[in-house]
């Protein structure tokens, strides 16, 4: 029998703002895919199924951490890693204080600072980096995690909705930086790499979420629920193999059939708790994974024309930025998609594990 998770929400929390950021070099996707010609395919070969698996990408434009002609120049994971810290440190810094910013709260007020990221690793992590930085009280919380990778963003969410929940009064911060070109494999042009470096970019986001008797008013919609879903015997269709050289991406190509098997179920059973269906929905907040999946999606949830136009738009002006991404819709959708006040909304997004997390959200 399954648990009914909808009689113990005691409550809900706010988001009281999000902020995207981006690194300063911004570029065409011809101009990636000429420089992933450069360092990732053998001299002389054939580069037609490199522009074929980047023009159908979805994407436009990126940003990147480094100008392009520096990434021939890394020399393994700990070049890699050694400007993934630096500019992880500023980006972040960036993030929170807009932020905040946007919340109207000063970095004292905050309780807890939860970081993510799946593209470099930092002891002391870079949330520790960030306190003295930013002005964070030397008593703020700090939480580092490392691997969610996409879902991170949604579930960053979800475990501060959780943690504010038993402390109403109190103000928590999700920030994720993603400097996914960091980890592009030079000399490597499987398929999985290629892939990788036709849809993933570089940024980062903040999300500033407050308990419900917090006075600061809220710009966002209010967490209502969450639900995390791990599905069985798929850890290997995406995640990293960690080597020498970095992070080499494990991609498989069934990740939209996953996501046609499981995700209906998990929305409909999820919704249905709280009285709900799909076509109730009036804002979809979803991770822009690349054309496939966000075509499994529509298909399996008979989403309306339009639904994922956010999205899409994300993906096509700065790629998959792994966990920060579907922050970066969520900023766009309270800008752009504002909807009317008590609207229902869902925040999902997908990563490895292979996983799923759902947030319910009301306008």
């Amino acid at each position: 029998m399954g648990h009914d998770h909808s009689e113990t929400v005691a409550g809900v929390t706010r988001i009281a703002a999000v902020h995207g950021v981006l690194p300063p070099h911004r570029h065409t996707q011809g101009d990636v895919t000429d420089m992933v010609a450069r360092t990732c395919l053998p001299a002389e070969t054939d580069r037609r199924v490199l522009d074929r698996i980047h023009a159908n990408a979805g994407v436009r434009t990126r940003n990147t951490v480094l100008p392009l002609d520096r990434y021939g120049e890394l020399d393994g994971f700990g070049a890699a890693n050694d400007v993934f810290i630096g500019a992880a440190v500023d980006l972040g810094a960036e993030a929170v204080r807009g932020a905040l910013r946007k919340a109207g709260l000063r970095p004292a007020d905050v309780d807890l600072l939860m970081f993510t990221s799946v593209t470099g690793i930092a002891a002391p992590s870079v949330d520790a980096r960030l306190v003295g930085r930013l002005g964070l009280r030397p008593d703020v919380k700090r939480l580092p995690v490392f691997g969610l990778g996409c879902v991170a963003g949604a579930a960053g969410v979800a475990r501060l909705h959780d943690y504010l929940l038993g402390r109403p009064g109190q103000v928590a911060v999700l920030l994720s930086v993603e400097l996914c070109s960091l980890t592009f494999q030079r000399e490597d042009a499987s398929p999985a790499n290629l892939v990788a470096t036709a849809l993933f970019g570089d940024g980062a986001a903040a999300a500033v979420l407050v308990g419900g008797d917090h006075p600061a008013p809220a710009d966002g919609p209010e967490v209502v629920d969450t639900r995390s879903r791990l599905y069985p015997d798929t850890g290997h269709v995406m995640g990293w193999d960690i080597r020498g050289s970095g992070f080499t991406v494990v991609l498989d190509p069934a990740v939209p059939d996953v996501v046609r098997r499981y995700l209906a179920e998990d929305v409909g059973g999820f919704l249905e708790q709280h009285g709900l269906k799909p076509k109730d929905i009036g804002r979809w907040v979803c991770h822009p994974g690349g054309p496939k999946v966000l075509e499994a999606v529509t298909d399996v949830l008979s989403l309306p024309e339009g639904a994922l136009d956010v999205t899409w738009r994300s993906l096509a002006e700065v790629g998959n930025l792994s966990s920060s991404s579907v922050l970066h819709v969520l900023r766009d959708t309270m800008d752009r998609r504002r909807p009317e006040p008590g609207t229902p909304g869902l925040l999902m997004a997908m990563g490895p594990g292979f996983c799923c997390e759902l947030v319910l959200l009301r306008w």
